[in-house]
């Protein structure tokens, strides 16, 4: 029987980037059971991410999209640029960790693996041309984030997470799987560009059963995202889980989420944008209000990075609503700064933990600018970065997407946007306060490892190059989208 799918030895290429970061993650269970000392375990991980970029790098300037498995997988400049989200987030993800994981005493060489597997999950999310493979890669990268929410197995809060993370994780997924099987119903396909022409040419644009697969798929990728309703797992897995893996979360699942929405929304259901907007638009509204809001009250940095977190999800959504090729482009431009000044606010977190002290109080940051100002002072850069605040890099991530907001007549939505980007700055600044205005409690002795000042260093250095000369970042994204 003739099922008219068939692999060749074309389909392997697109698929080497995946392929290379498997068989690192691989090496590292291996490595593990040889090797004593962690850090030949983090490094060998960071090389293999780093050959998996090479290899992405290579098909980077392929002139016209590698097609694989009937279709099933593709590879252009759109999943290119998300895998090198991908790629930097677990390369300074792993830098942080070194130093961090053994103050936890939790050094395990899984632990590097999963970072590994989870990455991959997320590059085949990114170039899932298939609904079935989009379901693979989501499942590849969740099973795996599980795990290393729990990674803190001696810590109760760290099981919480865990346990939080994957029952609603898996409600997440029978959403996702749900509005699959009812796209599937209406539509006779599961194929992203075929389930387009199905719309059209079968005409059930209208139809309420299309209409509640969108709405299962959005809800699905709103709880991976942490849209607000959908957002109730994020505080307490990123305060429960390892201060690095909730640096890991906060950008790496959040991309992946944003590539599937822009992949879906745009290309299957690009005929049915009026529906999606208006599904979205509230989305949009409740996640920026809800996280600048909730932020306001909290007291433990971890906790306010992921209201923080939410908020931003928020603004990057502006972009999808605009439903452009300029407005998809200034969210994954967003996402690319949101890598550099998240990962630098986590990296000075992780700075603070030190034996017997966790260093996850606001009020842990009193007078630490009198011990250790060039921390604080990189801190000063993310907190402003984060609240927008020119000439950072996070001021001209949230200018584009209002502007692209503005630009398709969501002008109301840019002005609350601004409105909750002026309350987040609150509890930004807040930290600075704390750091340069107050008096230490006592003296905070920071933990450095050579990766973990590299890290900050390079995060720090790209907030505000970015910020100076935006055009560098920019003309890059809309090479790879625009073509």
């Amino acid at each position: 029987m003739d099922t008219g799918f068939s692999i060749s030895l074309l389909d392997i290429r697109p698929i080497v980037p995946e392929i290379t970061m498997v068989c690192a993650g691989l090496i590292l269970l291996l490595l593990d059971l040889v090797v004593r000392k962690k850090e030949v375990v983090a490094f060998v991980g960071i090389v293999g991410a780093i050959v998996a970029l090479y290899g992405t790098f290579k098909l980077y300037g392929l002139s016209e999209p590698q097609i694989a498995f009937s279709n099933m997988f593709i590879l252009d400049g759109y999943a290119n640029f998300f895998k090198l989200i991908f790629y930097l987030n677990v390369i300074m993800t792993i830098g942080i960790s070194v130093k961090y994981m053994k103050v936890e005493k939790a050094s395990y060489g899984e632990y590097y693996a999963l970072l590994l597997f989870s990455t991959t999950g997320m590059m085949i999310m990114a170039s899932a041309g298939d609904l079935i493979v989009l379901y693979l890669g989501l499942e590849l990268m969740a099973l795996s984030t599980y795990i290393l929410a729990g990674l803190l197995r001696g810590q109760t809060r760290s099981n919480e997470a865990a346990l939080k993370y994957f029952f609603l994780g898996a409600f997440s997924s029978a959403f996702l799987l749900y509005g699959i099987a009812l796209t599937y119903g209406i539509t006779g396909t599961t194929n992203i560009s075929d389930i387009a022409v199905s719309l059209l040419t079968l005409d059930i644009v209208g139809n309420p059963v299309t209409m509640l697969g969108i709405i299962f798929i959005i809800v699905a990728f709103g709880f991976k995202i942490a849209l607000i309703p959908f957002h109730m797992w994020a505080p307490d897995v990123y305060e429960g889980a390892p201060t690095s893996v909730t640096a890991f979360m906060s950008v790496g699942p959040k991309a992946a989420g944003f590539a599937v929405l822009g992949r879906v929304l745009f290309d299957a259901f690009g005929v049915m944008q009026v529906q999606w907007v208006s599904i979205l638009i509230p989305l949009a509204v409740l996640t920026m209000a809800g996280g600048s809001i909730i932020a306001l009250a909290q007291t433990n940095i971890k906790r306010m990075l992921a209201y923080s977190s939410i908020a931003h999800a928020g603004y990057m959504l502006l972009g999808i609503i605009a439903g452009t090729s300029i407005g998809l482009t200034s969210t994954v431009n967003y996402l690319m700064i949101y890598l550099f000044m998240n990962m630098g606010a986590f990296a000075i977190v992780i700075m603070m933990r030190r034996e017997g002290f966790q260093g996850e109080n606001i009020e842990d940051y009193m007078g630490l600018a009198k011990d250790h100002p060039l921390a604080s002072a990189l801190m000063l850069v993310f907190m402003f970065s984060l609240a927008g605040i020119p000439p950072t890099a996070g001021f001209i991530g949230k200018f584009y997407v209002f502007m692209a907001a503005i630009h398709e007549g969501y002008t109301y939505l840019a002005i609350i946007a601004v409105v909750f980007s002026a309350v987040s700055a609150f509890f930004y600044l807040r930290i600075v306060v704390y750091m340069y205005m107050k008096d230490p409690k006592e003296s905070v002795t920071l933990t450095t490892s050579p990766s973990l000042s590299i890290v900050l260093a390079v995060t720090a250095m790209m907030v505000l190059i970015l910020g100076i000369f935006p055009s560098i970042l920019l003309n890059l994204v809309r090479y790879s989208i625009l073509g």
